[in-house]
């Protein structure tokens, strides 16, 4: 026979037991199905008391069968997630029967795609600024190259040189005549500058007379 205090103890276990399913709340999704919620109800964890309207959407998109059939299927730390994805999807169909939560995905990957391709062309005109900038500070710090700029005047007047020698070797054959013409313009120039200034000093030594006076 059970002693009298361990018959005692079980009695008292087992009506607090019965006391704590008695006045527990049900989970969301018994209440809304008015069922009686058991100590292993796979709903419980998930659609606590006070979010009813989560299991109301749940329940209206895909059905309670559904559900249940999914979470029994997956393990026990796989099923939150999952929850919370029903839910999404739920609430996402209900305000856009169409699209649903596809609509809303579309949105948000063209939206990343345009500031994918805003960053690019940031980039790219940032390296245009470095580009232009370095290159503006490379030629303001090489240094001028004289020496090359004084070859270059030096063959420059080479080239000149060559130029009117050969010009002047050509004037020997058919330019003849216009050497000649030339050469008789300048010696008639000579000689006008000659008479002038023979008539020059003619002229200074008459002043020069005049002003010493008569002897």
């Amino acid at each position: 026979m059970m002693a009298p205090s361990s018959a005692t103890s079980v009695l008292t276990t087992n009506t607090g037991a019965a006391m704590a399913s008695s006045t527990s709340s049900p989970c969301a999704a018994c209440k809304f199905l008015r069922r009686k919620c058991q100590p292993d109800c796979i709903f419980a964890p998930y659609f606590p008391p006070d979010q009813p309207q989560k299991f109301a959407h749940v329940h209206k998109i895909f059905g309670a069968s559904n559900v249940t059939k999914l979470l029994n299927e997956l393990t026990p730390y796989q099923r939150e997630d999952a929850v919370n994805s029903l839910a999404y999807e739920a609430e996402m169909r209900l305000r856009d029967p169409v699209y649903g939560c596809v609509g809303v995905i579309s949105i948000l990957q063209h939206q990343l795609r345009q500031l994918q391709m805003d960053l690019s062309c940031a980039k790219s005109e940032l390296s245009k600024y470095q580009a232009s900038a370095t290159s503006a500070l490379v030629n303001v710090n090489k240094p001028v190259n004289f020496r090359g700029i004084a070859v270059g005047r030096e063959h420059h007047h080479h080239i000149l040189m060559r130029g009117y020698e050969a010009e002047m070797g050509g004037g020997v054959g058919s330019n003849a005549g216009y050497d000649a013409g030339f050469m008789a313009a300048a010696m008639n120039m000579s000689a006008g500058l000659g008479a002038l200034s023979g008539q020059f000093s003619k002229a200074r030594a008459a002043d020069e007379r005049q002003a010493i006076g008569p002897p």
